[in-house]
This record gives C-alpha cells, structure tokens and sequence, in this order.
C-alpha cells in the first residue's frame, strides 16, 4: 500500500463501489531496463477516502479484491501501520537517549549489537503488554518511557538478588500499574502539514549610514 502522489498519471481500466477504482499506471522504461522482467503496465486499485480535518487522499494497493479487502480496512491498516514510526522514536529517543552510533566497526559483532538492541526493546514492550493485560487496556496505552525507567532501576537494585526470587519482585513492581497507564488517544484532532519559517543562520545586513550621519550623535 502507498499513498498516491499528485503527479502520478493512472488510467481508469473499471469502476467499483464506494468511488473505488481499478487503475493502471505505466512502468517507465528505465526501471524496465533495470530489470527486464518488470510488466509494461502496472495494476492497482486506488480508494479515495478523506480525514477529518486533511485534504482527500487516495490510496493504492495491489490487493484488487475489493470484497476481501475492504476499502475501510485497507485505510485504517495503512495509517495503523505508522505505529513503527513510534517505534523508532521510542528506540532511538527513549532507549538509546539519541545515542544511536553502534560501537563496534566489526561487521559481525554490529549485527550483535542490533540484536541486543532489539531484544532490550523487545522485554520493555513484552513488560508494557503483562501491564495492559492486568489492567484490561490496550497495550499502546502503556507508557514505554515508564516501564524503561522501572525496569533500569530494577535491575540496577536487583543485582544482589537471586535469580528465584526475581519472578516475584518482578510481580511487586507490576502490581503499582496505575502510573504507566496513558489516556486514551484522541482521534479528533487534526494536525495538517505546514512548512515551518527557516531562519537564516547569517546575521543581517544593516542599513548604510549615510555620509552625514556620520559623527551625528
């Protein structure tokens, strides 16, 4: 699924329900000689559907069955699908506090270091999940930031006890779960996208004095 850009030219091959569209769009020759097996013509069914608060946009995808994949369904996995994006952030912000330069320069020991990345991200959120669960919410309703903090300072005051008894110091901290759980999202709001003023990094000219100016006080 991708959203269409302005510029791209499709043509209409059927019509559907709900203002959906069966499309073609043609593969350039370039991306044909890079590789040869490509199709001259490219098919897709493009939806058109609009946000409140956002201008119509269309979406295609080349799944063109539109009873087994509703139109409705298509649009809310697309946008569900910028979750990762959180992802990221909460990886690179959150966990790594912007300090995203791998250490090793060793190629086998950098897929090492991603794993171990990975993993670490993987625990907090398999923790926010337990949380969600005993609470009865959504888990993206857990703070990540909270549960990292808990869990850096449970294993810093941690290392003295023994393993057996981790399991239920792990059960005391979940049970305080009051303090990671989020508000729920608001779905009315509306952000459109604006270009932001760019300050120039020079400093401004000043206007000329003139020649009688000079020595006025």
């Amino acid at each position: 699924m991708t959203r269409k850009k302005a510029k791209l030219r499709l043509r209409t091959v059927e019509r559907l329900a709900n203002g959906e569209e069966i499309v073609e769009m043609a593969v350039s020759s370039a991306a044909r000689r890079a590789d040869p097996s490509l199709p001259k013509t490219w098919r897709m069914r493009a939806i058109p559907y609009q946000r409140k608060g956002f201008r119509p946009e269309v979406l295609l995808t080349s799944l063109l069955d539109a009873t087994s994949y509703p139109g409705s369904e298509m649009i809310a996995l697309y946008h569900e699908r910028w979750e990762l994006e959180l992802g990221y952030d909460e990886i690179k912000t959150k966990m790594l506090e912007r300090k995203e330069t791998l250490r090793t320069q060793c190629a086998r020991l950098v897929w090492q270091e991603l794993w171990e990345i990975l993993q670490a991200y993987n625990l907090v959120r398999l923790e926010a999940e337990r949380i969600a669960a005993a609470v009865g919410v959504s888990p993206i309703r857990i703070s990540f930031i909270g549960v990292l903090r808990e869990l850096r300072v449970a294993f810093v005051m941690w290392q003295q006890t023994s393993p057996g008894a981790l399991p239920e110091r792990l059960r005391q901290l979940e049970e305080d779960q009051a303090r990671f759980i989020l508000p729920e999202r608001r779905t009315n709001r509306s952000f459109p996208r604006a270009v932001k003023v760019r300050m120039s990094p020079y400093a401004k000219k000043r206007a000329p004095v003139s020649p009688t100016a000079k020595g006025v006080i």
